[in-house]
């Protein structure tokens, strides 16, 4: 391997790109594979082959067109993993329909927000879970739905949304249910064939939303070119084939389960295997037993939670060799453990961003286990990585520090509606900057450092301070905020908010919980909470948030999570 002289590494280009559609894609691999498991749904009892996934999917994009839902309208999905939101991604591809994924954390005005920034015509929700009733919260923003036609929604506060689909069995005033939709489209429908002829993959096909410093998400624009060659060359780090079985753990609605679980799949004829609808170890644990899973992804401390489980000696996990772990820092003893104990000797790491489809770097099944537990591998192929001066803008040298800039194929379409923030994020040479600190070594990997926006990594979520900051600052009570985050040995990092309040006000850690439930996601809301006179600050008037960071490490008696 060629040592590299400054902080800039091309990946290989000796298997071309495609630029094929997802369908197109798609539909040639069921011509290779048709009898193979494409899907098993296990919480759903649900087993399709590619020949099967692919006819339920061409009937649900033909209902999608019969509701009047058209090539580049944006249709959201809010809901956990299940079959469903694996045949609305296929439906969506054949037909040129925007997929909008919606985080099942999001509340009432996140929701809103989502909904309206990028126009969805229409929203397919899971009905509850857990203590969350979905339906309920859409039908607080659309009180209308009580009223109206199924499918012919006119709400105040959803100027844009159309139709509301439910995944749920019984009927529900107002909202379509999935099943129903589904019965009325067609496999055979004449309108998929003309509409194929026209798509192109560097059409807009997915949205996802982003964290924003400016306290509001961004709605990342990407491409079929975009994510069907990032799950292509993800799939291939891990050497998936079509005799792989992935255990997909992970949420759907993230770039981690739509790209690095079901495209990577899909996209090698391998069997896509949820073993729940949203994340319970005990079930991944039998799921990778009985169906003699491969492969297996997630978060630190998911792999923490399925190692620490009491039945865990209990199962039979030979039949793992592969599988990605990414979303936060990857605690090294944690690493050890899995490549022993669960038999990943192949497992990966891979880092990435949303906006860049997702990943740009990944180790490969046979990369080091020294590189692996210290780095998140070298840049992936056809694309470009450099470390760059974050004030001159200059390549640093190998081994110094600076920002993490990506360049190619993977690189977003834009952020919806939003040219200005896209502009500052992708330079005019098309240099996507990732807002991370990095280091490369003469031989290409790279280890991220830390970051210069000052995003929270809450087991695997990415949380900006600002939007948090910004939520608490609608609090009557509360007249200024800041938000960090601190160490923690499950989830990596947690959030705590100083809060100084306003003159002759009163307000305690439970109130201000209860202010937050139902309105921001659960792992927004801070778990340190603390009431202060002052924030520390520079002598011209720049909060310091380090040492607030600092002082609740020595309160807290918290140390800096020792992570690869």
């Amino acid at each position: 391997m060629t040592q590299l002289i400054s902080s800039i590494d091309r990946g290989s280009q000796d298997t071309p790109l495609i630029e094929q559609t997802i369908d197109q894609f798609f539909d040639s691999m069921v011509n290779q594979v048709p009898d193979n498991e494409a899907l098993v749904s296990r919480h759903q009892n649900i087993r399709l082959s590619y020949r099967q996934l692919q006819r339920q999917a061409k009937q649900l994009a033909s209902a999608f067109l019969k509701l009047g839902i058209q090539r580049g309208d944006r249709i959201g999905i809010w809901s956990h993993n299940n079959a469903e939101w694996l045949l609305t991604q296929l439906a969506t591809a054949y037909t040129g329909i925007v997929l909008v994924n919606i985080n099942p954390a999001y509340r009432l005005s996140e929701l809103e927000y989502a909904l309206n920034k990028v126009g969805c015509k229409a929203l397919i929700a899971m009905p509850s879970y857990k203590s969350s009733d979905y339906l309920e919260m859409i039908r607080t923003l659309a009180p209308e739905l009580q009223h109206c036609t199924p499918g012919s929604l006119q709400a105040a506060r959803l100027p844009q949304l159309q139709a509301v689909i439910q995944l749920g069995t019984q009927p529900v005033a107002g909202m379509l249910r999935f099943d129903d939709l589904m019965a009325s489209g067609d496999a055979d429908d004449a309108q998929l064939t003309q509409l194929a002829a026209s798509l192109s993959a560097n059409d807009p096909i997915n949205i996802q939303f982003t964290s924003g410093t400016t306290g509001f998400p961004k709605g990342a624009t990407l491409t079929h070119r975009n994510i069907l060659n990032n799950g292509f060359f993800i799939g291939e780090a891990m050497r998936l084939t079509a005799q792989d079985k992935l255990c997909i753990p992970v949420p759907l609605y993230h770039c981690f389960g739509m790209v690095l679980g079901n495209l990577a799949c899909l996209t090698h004829g391998a069997t896509i295997v949820y073993p729940n609808d949203g994340f319970e170890p005990l079930s991944i644990l039998q799921a990778v037993q009985e169906e003699r899973c491969t492969g297996l992804h997630g978060v630190p401390t998911m792999f923490i939670a399925e190692l620490d489980h009491p039945r865990f000696a209990e199962f039979d996990l030979s039949s793992l060799r592969t599988g990605i772990m990414a979303g936060s820092p990857c605690p090294i003893e944690v690493m050890k453990r899995v490549v022993r104990d669960m038999h990943l000797e192949q497992i990966t790491i891979a880092y990435g961003m949303t906006e860049t489809s997702p990943v740009s770097c990944q180790s490969m099944t046979d990369t080091p286990l020294d590189k692996r537990v210290s780095t998140v591998g070298r840049v992936h192929p056809h694309l470009q990585v450099k470390i760059v001066d974050a004030d001159s803008g200059q390549i640093v040298p190998i081994g110094s520090t600076g920002e993490l800039c990506t360049h190619g194929y993977s690189v977003m379409h834009g952020y919806w509606g939003d040219e200005e923030k896209t502009r500052e994020a992708i330079d005019a040479d098309g240099w996507m900057h990732t807002g991370d600190l990095a280091t490369m070594d003469g031989e290409g990997y790279v280890n991220i450092v830390g970051r210069i926006k000052d995003l929270v990594i809450r087991g695997g979520e990415n949380i900006y301070p600002r939007e948090i900051e910004e939520f608490l600052y609608r609090h009557p009570a509360i007249q200024d905020v800041q938000v960090v985050g601190v160490p923690d040995p499950k989830y990596g990092e947690e959030l705590c908010a100083w809060i100084i309040l306003r003159p002759g006000q009163t307000l305690n850690d439970e109130a201000l919980r209860e202010f937050c439930k139902g309105q921001i996601a659960h792992y927004k809301v801070p778990r340190y909470i603390r009431f202060v006179d002052a924030f520390p600050m520079t002598v011209t008037g720049k909060i310091q948030k380090f040492k607030i960071r600092e002082a609740m490490q020595k309160e807290l008696k918290l140390s800096d999570i020792h992570t690869a």
